[in-house]
């Protein structure tokens, strides 16, 4: 069984944190249809939905990828680098436990899950404004006794790793060039990006799907015609807020 845990969007979402955008209004009525038309389109994918009600007082809090790294045999709880995101994540933490043994990354260290990209038994890991490397050095030693490996990433112009790049097949990567360099992967295949969606990188696959957003028709293309299959989704209340498919669950398998 595959587990998808997400969580509402809460009414104070359009307050919610921007780095890289020029803040817009959001309408969260509107927010909460995507999410739940996310939800649904995750269902339809073979995910069990567990949702954790919304933070009215978090706004970043429907984000849930940024609270934990899930891996087969662990998740490691974070510690985010923006200090209004951290109360998010002990609810995380709680929906965890009966899931994975836990593990936490540690002040001085920092790290958001959207900064970790993993391709089989390696992790990339993006060196952006919300992960340093102290929580990229936790997060190595508390991996490596099940078999991991940790490579630091370098990113620009952009929040996390997994703005510029995602996984969409078994060795496949779909990546943003100018913000982060495809040979830092290794022996990947790579999609690019169209250079007129620089946002088009963020993707989530699911089993045989690609949930993509539906703003970005060109790089959709890019990807069907290499065999991706994609399902369409319009996010864009979401993405104003700087978040992407990836962003809004946090995907596990029980045995």
């Amino acid at each position: 069984m595959i587990v998808a845990v997400t969580r509402e969007v809460g009414p104070s979402f359009s307050s919610c944190e921007v780095t890289h955008l020029s803040r817009q209004p959001i309408d969260v009525e509107l927010a909460r249809r995507q999410h739940r038309d996310y939800e649904r389109c995750l269902t339809e994918a073979g995910c069990e939905i567990h949702r954790l009600p919304a933070e009215h007082d978090l706004p970043d809090s429907v984000f849930v990828e940024d609270a934990a790294v899930v891996l087969d045999e662990l998740a490691v709880i974070a510690l985010p680098g923006a200090a209004s995101r951290r109360p998010e994540v002990d609810s995380v933490a709680r929906a965890l436990e009966p899931l994975r043994s836990l593990r936490r990354i540690e002040a001085p260290g920092t790290l958001e899950g959207g900064d970790v990209l993993r391709i089989a038994d390696r992790l990339f890991v993006g060196r952006s404004t919300r992960t340093n490397d102290a929580g990229i050095e936790q997060l190595r030693k508390l991996v490596a006794p099940e078999g991991y490996s940790v490579t630091g990433v370098e990113i620009e112009h952009c929040l996390h790793l997994k703005s510029a790049a995602t996984l969409v097949a078994e060795s496949t990567l779909l990546v943003h060039r100018a913000w982060v360099d495809p040979r830092a992967f290794g022996d990947v295949d790579i999609v690019e990006v169209d250079p007129s969606e620089p946002t088009a990188a963020n993707a989530l696959w699911v089993r045989e799907v690609v949930l993509f957003p539906a703003a970005h028709v060109r790089t959709r293309e890019r990807l069907e015609r290499r065999g991706v299959s994609t399902v369409a989704l319009d996010v864009s209340e979401i993405a104003k807020a700087e978040g992407g498919l990836t962003c809004c669950s946090l995907i596990l398998e029980l045995s």
